[in-house]
């Protein structure tokens, strides 16, 4: 799947929900327990987001001409939105990750709802994850 036909997915998902945020919230906390989970080895300071109020490591290795992102945080809601950014961003090429403008973020409703903290978690996970891309291209 295409990283725009990936969050298409997820903006019908979030509107299922209609305006009930605490359902939203359920939801983007189940999807963190879905995350799969990251080797404790891979749990390391320099894998630590820089910019995050909670602790989010993420890893990123190229296989096959994609990314693949692996990740964990210690913080349920936290976790939850960096799950949202594994499986949009996960298993594409580099450039479509660099250059893709992520609007399902804004159309669920994700920013206004989150506390400024999260919020500047959320931009500097996007910001890792990019940065890595170009990294590995």
């Amino acid at each position: 799947m295409t990283i725009a036909e990936i969050e298409n997915e997820i903006i019908d998902e979030f509107e299922l929900f209609g305006d009930d945020w605490e359902g939203k919230y359920e939801h983007l906390i189940e999807l963190g327990k879905s995350l799969p989970k990251i080797e404790e080895s891979l749990k390391t300071e320099d894998r630590i987001i820089k910019g995050c109020q909670s602790k989010v490591w993420l890893h990123s290795e190229k296989k096959d001409g994609v990314i693949i992102y692996t990740a964990d945080s210690d913080a349920i809601i936290t976790k939850g939105m960096v799950a949202l950014m594994v499986r949009v961003l996960s298993h594409q090429k580099p450039h479509d990750i660099v250059n893709a403008n992520l609007d399902f973020i804004n159309k669920i409703g994700l920013t206004e709802h989150l506390s400024p903290t999260r919020a500047n978690g959320l931009v500097s996970m996007i910001k890792q994850m990019k940065l890595d891309a170009m990294a590995l291209s």
